[in-house]
C-alpha cells in the first residue's frame, strides 16, 4: 500500500479509477531507483534534494513519490556517529549549563570543548554525533531492491489498487482460483458470503461501513486481499467506495494489476484463533476422522457457503461439515442461520458462540449445536462424531458375515478391518474360525503349535520376543500369557519365562 496523500484516481464520469502507470513509465522507474543506488553511503539528506529535483522535472511528482516510497522500504539506513547521539546531546547539554548558558557562536563552542573534555574525544566528533540520528543526517548504507523497473511498475499498480481498496465498503470478486480467494478472505477474518450469478460464482466481501465503523484491520484486510486476487491468471474486482461520503464504483481486472516476481508477506493460517486452537488440538488426537481444513463449497439457495472444516471418515466415504460460529453482528449472524436453513442432505455440526444464543435456531434447522465460550471444547465435538460412528459401524457390520477367515496365518484385528475397509469395531464382535484370538492378535493353531514348541520356562524374554517375531507375532504379553508363561522380571537385567502356577 501506499499512503493516503499518493493516491492518484481519476473520478471522471462519476467512476473511481485509479490511474495506473503502464510501459512509458519506464524510464522514471529505473531513475528513481538508479537514484537510490547511486547514493548508497550519502546521507538521507542528499538523497532527498535528488528525489526533489526528479519531482520538480516530472509532469507527475505524486508518482515520483510513489516510486521512492516503494523504493525506500527497500533501503537501509544507518547511523554514523562517533558517539551515540542521545548521549552527546546529554553531555552537551550539561556542558552549556555549566558555562552559564549558549547565548553565542563562543557559548556553543565553549559547550562543546567542555563536553569533548568529558567524553574523551575530539570537538568536531561532539559536533557530528550531536544530531547524527535524525533522519536527513542518517546515511544510505545500503540498497538492494528486490524489483527491477518492470517489476516496480507492477509494484506501484498493485499498491495503488490496495491504496482505493482502503476505503472500500463491499467487494465483489470471481478468479480463476476461487479456494485460494475464499481461503484468504476466511483468514484474514473478512466477512463474506458467495452468490452464484449468470456469470459464475461471486464472493462479496462486505465492509465494516455498512456495519457499525471503518476499522484499519478491514481497510488493510480488503488491501492484503487484493494481492491474492492478483496472483489468479484470471479475474475481476468491482469495488464500493466511500469517497469522503460519495459513494463510487471501482473495477479492475488481471489487465491492471499484477503481482511481481516477489514472495508475498505470509498470511496466516486460520481466520480466529477458536480455529487454529481447536485444529491444532484436534490433529493430536488419535480418531478415526480425518480434519479437512476449508472442504468444497456447499450450495445454499444462489449463494454457496464454504465451512471451516470437514470430518472424513476413513473407513468409508462419509463427511461430516463443521462451522465455528463466533461473534458477528447480528445482521452476519442472520445471513449464516438463513445459509443453514437451506442446506439438504448434508451432516453439519456447528459450534457456536453462547453469546450469540441461537442454538436452539440451529438445532431447529436440523443440525448439531454444540455451545462454547472461548474455545470449543474436544470432549463435544468427539462425543458428536461418536455417535455418527457407532451408526457408520453399525451399518459396515451389517455388511459383514457372522464368520471372517483371513487368509493370512498372523493377522490382527486392526488389519482385518483396513483390509474390508471397516472400522476396528466392526469386526471386534465376529467370529474368525480359522485363528486363535490372543487380544487383538489372529493367530492359525498350528503357527501356536510352532510357537509353543520352541518357547520353554528359563528362556529370557527377549530371546522369546525374537521367536515371536520371526513368526509374525507382536502382541507377546496376550501369546505368551495364552501358552502359559509369566515373565519375572530380575531388576535392570530383563526378564525370564515361567510357567504360570
Amino acid at each position: 500500500m501506499l499512503t493516503k496523500d499518493l493516491l492518484r484516481v481519476s473520478r471522471r464520469g462519476g467512476g473511481y479509477r485509479p490511474q495506473f502507470v503502464d510501459s512509458s513509465r519506464r524510464p522514471l522507474a529505473a531513475t528513481v531507483l538508479g537514484t537510490y543506488a547511486d547514493h548508497v553511503g550519502e546521507r538521507r539528506e542528499a538523497l532527498t534534494t535528488a528525489l526533489s529535483n526528479l519531482e520538480a522535472d516530472a509532469d507527475d511528482f505524486k508518482l515520483v513519490r510513489g516510486f521512492a516510497a516503494l523504493a525506500d522500504r527497500e533501503a537501509t539506513f544507518e547511523t554514523d556517529a562517533a558517539l551515540p547521539p542521545e548521549r552527546a546531546r546529554r553531555v552537551v547539554f550539561e556542558s552549556a549549563e555549566a558555562v552559564g548558558g549558549v547565548a553565542d557562536d563562543d557559548d556553543r563552542t565553549a559547550a562543546l570543548d567542555t563536553a569533548a573534555d568529558r567524553l574523551g574525544v575530539e570537538s568536531d566528533e561532539i559536533e557530528t554525533s550531536l544530531y547524527a540520528d535524525r533522519d536527513v543526517n542518517q546515511r544510505l548504507a545500503a540498497f538492494d531492491s528486490r524489483w527491477s523497473p518492470d517489476e516496480l511498475l507492477s509494484q506501484y499498480n498493485l499498491s495503488l489498487a490496495q491504496t482505493a481498496l482502503f476505503d472500500a465498503t463491499e467487494v465483489r470478486v470471481r478468479s480463476s482460483d476461487p479456494k485460494a480467494l475464499v481461503s484468504t478472505v476466511k483468514r484474514l477474518r473478512l466477512m463474506y458470503e458467495i452468490r452464484k450469478t449468470d456469470e459464475g460464482r461471486e464472493v462479496v466481501v462486505t465492509g465494516p461501513d455498512s456495519l457499525f465503523r471503518r476499522t484499519r484491520r478491514y481497510g488493510t484486510g480488503f488491501a492484503r486481499l487484493l494481492r491474492t486476487v492478483a496472483k489468479s491468471s484470471d479475474w475481476s474486482l468491482t469495488a464500493t467506495i466511500d469517497d469522503r461520503g460519495t459513494e463510487r464504483e471501482m473495477t479492475l481486472t488481471n489487465e491492471d494489476v499484477s503481482v511481481p516476481g516477489v514472495e508475498p508477506v505470509a498470511e496466516p493460517t486460520y481466520d480466529s484463533g477458536v480455529e487454529s486452537d481447536f485444529a491444532a488440538r484436534f490433529s493430536a488426537l488419535d480418531l478415526d476422522w480425518d480434519l479437512v481444513r476449508e472442504p468444497e463449497p456447499l450450495e445454499t439457495g444462489y449463494r454457496v457457503m464454504i465451512p471451516d472444516f470437514a470430518f472424513d471418515y476413513r473407513h468409508s466415504e462419509f463427511r461430516i461439515y463443521f462451522e465455528i460460529m463466533g461473534f458477528w453482528t447480528p445482521e452476519y449472524v442472520e445471513k449464516k442461520l438463513s445459509q443453514l436453513a437451506e442446506l439438504e442432505a448434508v451432516d453439519m455440526v456447528v459450534a457456536v458462540d453462547e453469546s450469540l444464543g441461537v442454538g436452539e435456531e440451529i438445532r431447529a434447522r436440523d443440525h448439531r449445536a454444540i455451545p462454547y465460550s472461548g474455545s470449543v471444547r474436544l470432549k463435544d465435538v468427539v462425543d458428536v462424531l461418536r455417535e455418527y460412528e457407532a451408526d457408520l459401524v453399525a451399518v459396515a457390520a451389517d455388511g459383514l458375515p457372522d464368520e471372517l477367515t483371513p487368509a493370512a496365518d498372523v493377522t490382527t484385528l486392526d488389519a482385518v478391518a483396513a483390509e474390508l475397509g471397516v472400522g476396528v469395531d466392526a469386526v471386534e464382535n465376529r467370529v474368525f474360525p480359522e485363528h486363535e484370538r490372543l487380544g487383538r492378535t489372529l493367530v492359525r493353531p498350528a503357527v501356536l503349535d510352532e510357537v509353543r514348541a520352541e518357547l520353554d520356562a528359563g528362556m529370557s524374554l527377549s530371546a522369546a520376543e525374537a521367536t515371536l517375531d520371526e513368526h509374525g507375532i507382536d502382541d507377546a504379553s496376550a501369546v505368551l500369557s495364552a501358552l502359559g508363561y509369566r515373565v519375572e522380571w530380575e531388576g535392570l537385567s530383563g526378564g525370564t519365562l515361567r510357567q504360570k502356577a
